[in-house]
This record gives C-alpha cells, sequence and structure tokens, in this order.
C-alpha cells in the first residue's frame, strides 16, 4: 500500500486532552442528558416562583387588610402586618353573612349538582368513547357547541319553562339540567369523559363481556376504576362553577336560597342596615375595606380547604384528564 494513502494515527502521547474540570462545571450549570443543569433549573423555579407570587399576592393582601383596624387603613406606615390582631372585621362580616345558615344552603346549591353532573357526563362520555352509531359526530359536535352558547341567552326561555315546571326557588331548577347533561359547562365534563373512556383498552371490554359481564357491570367494574381521575377533576371544578355562580342563583332562586356569592353581591345593603354609622363602635362609621375583604374571606375559607386536602388528587387528575387524556 502506498505510503502517502495511509492513515496517520496521531499518537496518544500528542493527542489534545479534554479538560475534565472544565467538562464537569459545563454540565453542572448547562446540565446533560442525565440532568437538568444549573441555568435551567435555576430559571424554572424563577419563573414557577413569579407566577405563583402574582397569585397568591392578592389572597396574602386580603388576609392582612381583614385584621386591620381602620387606624391601620388610615396609617400609610402600616402595609402588610397588622399592628394588631384585630378580629371585629370578621365577627362583623361573619354575623351580616349568617355564615352558618348561609354557608349550609352553599353546599346543597354546590355539591348536589355538581354529583349529578359528574355521573351523568361520565354516562353520555362512556356513550360516545366506546359506541359507533349514526350520527355519533354530528351529535358530539352538537353536545360541544352548547359550551359555546352563553347562559344569558338561554336564561329567558329556560326561566319560562322553570316557571310552568313550578322548580323556580328550589333546588330543582339547578339539579333538573345537571341531570339532563345541561349543568354549568358540562360539555366540558362530557368531553373530558369521552377521551378517558375512548383510551381504554378495547382488550379489556371484549375480556370483560367474554366473562359474562354486561354493559352496566363493563361499566362500573371496568370503565369507571380506569377514569377515576376524571370523576375527580370533574366534581372539583364542577363544584367550584356551581359554588361561584351568582347571575343563574339570582334569577332561579329568588330569595328563597341564598349563597355565600349571593350574599356578599348585597353586603353592602346588608350590613348598613345592620350596622348603620350612627352606631358603629369604633366610632369611624360606616362599612370599610377591612369588612369587605373579610366578608371575602370567609367565602373563600371552604373552597381554600377543599383544594389543600385534595391538592394531590387534583393536580394528578390535571395531568391525566386536561392534558394526556390518559
Amino acid at each position: 500500500m502506498d505510503s502517502t494513502k495511509r492513515r496517520r494515527v496521531m499518537p496518544l502521547s500528542s493527542r489534545p486532552k479534554k479538560n475534565k474540570g472544565q467538562s464537569r462545571i459545563h454540565k453542572m450549570l448547562f446540565g446533560s442528558n442525565q440532568n437538568v443543569g444549573f441555568f435551567r433549573r435555576f430559571l424554572t423555579y424563577t419563573l414557577l416562583i413569579a407566577i405563583g407570587f402574582c397569585f397568591i399576592l392578592p389572597l396574602l393582601y386580603m388576609i392582612s387588610t381583614s385584621f386591620k383596624n381602620m387606624g391601620d387603613l388610615i396609617n400609610s406606615s402600616v402595609n402588610w402586618i397588622p399592628t394588631e390582631f384585630y378580629t371585629e372585621n370578621i365577627r362583623k362580616a361573619y354575623e351580616v353573612l349568617d355564615y352558618v345558615a348561609t354557608l349550609g344552603q352553599t353546599i346543597i346549591v354546590a355539591v348536589l349538582p355538581s354529583i349529578a353532573q359528574t355521573l351523568v357526563a361520565a354516562l353520555v362520555g362512556y356513550g360516545f368513547g366506546r359506541y359507533r352509531f349514526p350520527g355519533h359526530k354530528l351529535l358530539l359536535g352538537l353536545v360541544l357547541a352548547t359550551f359555546l352558547v352563553p347562559s344569558q341567552v338561554t336564561v329567558i326561555p329556560t326561566y319560562i319553562l322553570f316557571n310552568r315546571l313550578g322548580i323556580l326557588g328550589s333546588i330543582l331548577a339547578y339539579l333538573i339540567p345537571a341531570g339532563l347533561g345541561q349543568g354549568i359547562n358540562s360539555a366540558i365534563f362530557i368531553l373530558i369523559f369521552y377521551q378517558n373512556f375512548k383510551n381504554i383498552p378495547t382488550s379489556l371490554i371484549e375480556a370483560a363481556r367474554l366473562d359474562g359481564a354486561n354493559e352496566f357491570t363493563v361499566f362500573t367494574r371496568v370503565a369507571v376504576p380506569m377514569a377515576a381521575s376524571a370523576f375527580i377533576i370533574s366534581f372539583l371544578f364542577s363544584l367550584v362553577w356551581y359554588w361561584n355562580e351568582t347571575y343563574l342563583a339570582s334569577i332561579y332562586f329568588g330569595d328563597s336560597l341564598t349563597t355565600l356569592q349571593l350574599e356578599l353581591q348585597r353586603f353592602v345593603s346588608s350590613y348598613n342596615s345592620m350596622f348603620p354609622a350612627g352606631q358603629n363602635v369604633d366610632g369611624l362609621g360606616g362599612i370599610n375595606e377591612a369588612i369587605e375583604l373579610a366578608a371575602t374571606l370567609l367565602s373563600i375559607i371552604p373552597l381554600l380547604i377543599i383544594y389543600f386536602i385534595a391538592q394531590r388528587w387534583f393536580v394528578d387528575s390535571i395531568d391525566k384528564s386536561g392534558i394526556t387524556g390518559e
């Protein structure tokens, strides 16, 4: 072989050596295939902290202001920490809201329709996800299109219908639409269950049928356990939406039923009737920002408690149902 065509092999001793120290520092800062670098981790946590701060700042301001007396409110040097632990605002808000009775009605108004809506959405989603019939896609599209129609458009014919049925002023005004798959934002829950049930392996369904299971048994023993995340996320979102609904509640319930959010809307007038300015114990007259925020804090405390209890299942359910659909 010609010597000019031979590949020149550089001796090992003359090859440039990699700086192991620089390589280790580069991996530590910028990461590698096996781990995340410091810069990437720093940017991620900085972004998450900034977003979390934007969400939690109003809540912190609400809590801080709720325990301020009038002197702290007018003192510009008092920002976040009150000079004393002042609970009179909470007491007044508690009394004006008639908190225990109103909370009980709110739980009934929010929980019962949420349960009915979740169960019916699961049945409808299972039907669309596991069966194919004429007009399947058209009906599914119509169901999802109901989400695009605002409640203000249909409230007048719905009110007339409920008035003829004699269910205005009762919980049935919420229960009947929820039981018929027309509750608040039912289309979203139907879509969640549709995606979950659609992704169930067909082999599991066929195996259950070969074992003699009927359709109801297949649904309750096979499909429902595999869609636990969809049930959790649907119930929690439905509960929050029914809890915070004021427009439909004020129209359908009138003076027969009330919720914390409805009482919060008329809080100023209720407070002024219970605590006239001349009878105010602090002598400074009327309602103030601290009392209003104390009432708002009382209205959201139950939802905060529910979130902290169900946080782990809630986040896991969003990951499975809202993103991947698994």
